[in-house]
């Protein structure tokens, strides 16, 4: 049987030969990528990305997802060189930022052998500049500074410095040499993900030469599968690029809200249209579980649409390396009524999982305080971090969190995410076919 590709947006889908019988395995996940991610001086005549798999994969697909100027330019299709390495072949530009993902959401045939997909793993990184153009120098000694401004920053402002045990000390000795022998910005940056990476926080991020690197990333096993949810959710409807919604034989309403980033807040209206439309349902569901954040003011102004008073959700503490405790006093986040907005005063049921971080695990903490609403699901990824912008003087700037988010009750998530009130498991070759996640929540807030 051969193999078929098409094109759905912005991802590019083979389809995948799998084994009649298969068992339950581990996800298998990407543990080696050519180039490396956050990698800024990548050879332009580089003709092969390759992605080297923890387990023995099926050969039969693929995922490879991304699109637009970022996306780098193929030659033919990609390939398994063996069992557990898929290559790509590609014509790069000199000076140019790339950005793809080995599986994503919307896309998710590079699975091992009994079924699992592979954990989505984003690649990011850029080429270096033509041999004859010119580029910016640093010297050992600049670079020392730079450190040094980073190391203070670390020890001074950085607001979870401690929380994963990391000594900085060491670390810095580790990547000092490589610090202080980059040739240029780029060269440098790269130095100070790997340094950072040590944190595991995906609040933190670098800038260089209009590109940002995280040094961190995440994996996770979604518990979602999108193209099971449009099948499942009767009446389906996109209402925008961010808002989906549906309604099931029962009268519960299903409305889904994909991100909270400012660049959506046209199409986060089409949510308050739902939502009206909504207003005579007999239970709601409303699933974040592909959102991983953005503006926290427009969840909130959602979030105020199921309350009747102002509520305290979330408190948070800022560094203060001047205080005793190394923080400043406990700030208290309260959520008001969105009185233009739509009410909405009937069971609620939030879909969660461990795609939920930031400003959507803020939501979640918004939703907690709504009489009689319930979260569904599995923990969320647990990081809050409002990170704040250091110079390092020689052309990169790091981003480094601010704050500790705390729950009402004051204690602090990061690394732990919020849990569910009623937990519900879903592995992803069940995801294929049904979601035991949203049929409890309907079966939960339909209930009389």
């Amino acid at each position: 049987m051969g193999i078929s590709k098409r094109t759905m947006g912005l991802v590019w889908v083979a389809l995948v030969i799998l084994p009649a019988a298969s068992l339950l395995a581990v996800p298998p996940k990407v543990v080696e990528t050519v180039p490396r991610n956050g990698d800024l001086n990548v050879d332009p005549d580089l003709r092969e990305l390759r992605f080297v798999f923890d387990q023995d994969m099926s050969t039969g697909g693929y995922s490879i997802c991304g699109g637009g100027p970022l996306f780098p330019k193929t030659v033919g299709r990609p390939r398994w060189a063996d069992s557990r390495t898929l290559v790509m072949r590609v014509q790069l530009v000199a000076d140019h930022e790339y950005r793809l993902s080995v599986n994503c959401p919307a896309a998710q045939k590079c699975r091992n052998v009994a079924g699992e997909s592979a954990v989505p793993c984003p690649v990011q990184f850029r080429t270096a500049a033509a041999n004859d153009a010119p580029q910016p120098a640093t010297g050992s000694q600049g670079n020392a500074q730079a450190a040094a401004r980073l190391r203070e920053a670390i020890d001074t402002q950085y607001s979870y410095k401690d929380l994963r045990g990391v000594d900085w000390a060491a670390v810095f000795a580790e990547h000092m040499p490589a610090l202080e022998g980059a040739k240029n910005p780029a060269a440098f940056a790269e130095a100070v993900a790997r340094l950072l990476a040590h944190a595991r926080d995906m609040h933190i991020w670098i800038e260089v030469a209009g590109t940002t690197v995280q040094p961190f990333k995440r994996d996770i096993v979604r518990n979602y599968n999108l193209d099971t949810l449009a099948k499942v959710v009767p009446v389906f409807q996109k209402r925008s690029a961010v808002v989906y919604t549906g309604r099931f034989d029962n009268g519960v309403g299903y409305i889904r809200i994909d991100s909270w980033d400012s660049k959506h807040t046209e199409a986060l209206e089409q949510v308050y249209v739902a939502l009206g439309e909504l207003a005579s349902a007999r239970g709601l569901v409303v699933d974040v579980r592909p959102n991983s954040g953005g503006a926290e003011p427009l969840a909130q102004k959602f979030a105020g649409c199921f309350i009747d008073k102002p509520v305290v959700y979330a408190k948070h503490v800022y560094r203060d390396a001047s205080a005793p405790s190394g923080f400043g006093q406990t700030q208290e986040r309260v959520l008001e009524p969105s009185k233009p907005r739509p009410k909405y005063r009937g069971k609620v049921a939030v879909l969660m999982g461990p795609a939920n971080m930031s400003s959507c695990e803020a939501f979640l903490l918004m939703m907690k305080q709504v009489p009689g609403c319930k979260l569904v699901g599995a923990a969320s990824y647990g990081s809050s971090g409002n990170p704040k912008p250091v110079d390092l003087g020689n052309g990169v700037t790091v981003y480094l969190p601010s704050w500790k988010a705390l729950r009402p009750d004051g204690t602090c998530f990061e690394g732990q995410g919020i849990a569910p009130d009623f937990a519900v498991n879903a592995t992803p070759v069940e995801l294929e076919a049904a979601d035991p996640v949203l049929q409890a929540a309907v079966l939960l807030v339909g209930r009389h």
